[in-house]
């Protein structure tokens, strides 16, 4: 069964009292859901069950996460990734700026709970409604992108080269997800970013 962690993002001093306690009530509505599903199934699991578990109103629940689908995705490092990025050095190559990002985060979540990661990775892969989500949810992520991006190459966040590389990252780091998920979690996901980030910095490999 999956259990409740205390996320160190949600003990960094920088971070007010307010807002340690929403990333705690986050965390444990995303352990409460896991803990659910693991037992019973997704379609099983309802929003009702998911407050009684995490000891929070169902109006808790809808007010951190719009859909159960929500909580499945989301993890505690999506709040501070435009953040994260924004402080690596001005002069780094952009890539090498999102390469050793993501793969903090993958280190990180998989340090943290392993079960989890592979868990959502294969709700992902095997629910429409995850799937369809996850779809959705890339066009938030992109947005975010598109700002970083812009102010780190002086470009307007709106401008079509921009959005179409922003979503292009995105769309290929989702299916990194798929493909470790497919293939039974075999492959290091932290190895798997990095062949990511690759095609993107090189272009598609010819051997």
């Amino acid at each position: 069964m999956t259990a409740a962690r205390t996320s160190p993002l949600a003990d960094r001093p920088q971070l007010g009292l307010r807002e340690r306690k929403k990333i705690k009530t986050r965390m444990a509505i995303r352990a409460a859901t896991y803990e659910l599903i693991e037992d019973q199934g997704y379609d099983a699991t309802t929003i009702e069950q998911i407050a009684e578990r995490a000891e929070v109103s169902q109006s808790t629940v809808f007010r951190y996460f719009p859909t159960k689908e929500d909580i499945v995705l989301t993890d505690e490092y999506d709040s501070v990734l435009e953040e994260e990025l924004r402080a690596r050095p001005a002069d780094e190559p952009w890539l090498d700026s999102l390469r050793y990002i993501l793969k903090k985060a993958v280190g990180a979540n998989w340090t943290e709970e392993p079960e989890v990661t592979r868990l959502r990775s294969r709700l992902m892969l095997e629910v429409p409604a995850v799937r369809s989500r996850m779809i959705e949810s890339m066009s938030e992520i992109g947005r975010l992108l598109c700002r970083v991006i812009a102010e780190r190459t002086g470009r307007d966040p709106a401008d079509l080269e921009v959005r179409v590389y922003a979503m292009s990252l995105i769309g290929g780091l989702s299916e990194v997800t798929v493909h470790w998920a497919q293939n039974d979690f075999r492959d290091n996901l932290a190895d798997l970013v990095d062949r990511a980030v690759n095609v993107f910095e090189h272009g598609l490999p010819t051997d």
